[in-house]
């Protein structure tokens, strides 16, 4: 490996170990009858980022769980945290 490969392997290390885990936060209607993707954030080692997918909501919370409490609307809606399966590395 040359130098520039070199690098370039440790850059791509550098970034898959530091990537932030990504979900989506999902709205559920009555009893499990109806659901939708509401948000999709990212999870970074001391907070969150979540945007709602109309783009008219942004949010910096200390964790994914916090930011999908805001989307639950009881009785008749309930939110829900769920990862996004992690891709095998390059």
């Amino acid at each position: 490996m040359d130098a520039i490969e070199n690098f370039d392997h440790e850059l791509r290390e550098l970034v898959n170990d530091s990537a932030p885990r990504l979900f989506a936060v999902v709205q559920i209607y009555g009893k499990e009858e109806d659901g939708r993707i509401a948000a999709w954030g990212m999870a970074l080692d001391d907070h969150a980022e979540i945007v709602d997918v109309e783009g008219r909501v942004r949010m910096n919370v200390r964790s994914p769980e916090r930011g999908v409490r805001r989307f639950a609307h009881p009785p008749h809606i309930s939110a829900r945290l769920m990862w996004v399966r992690e891709q095998p590395a390059d």
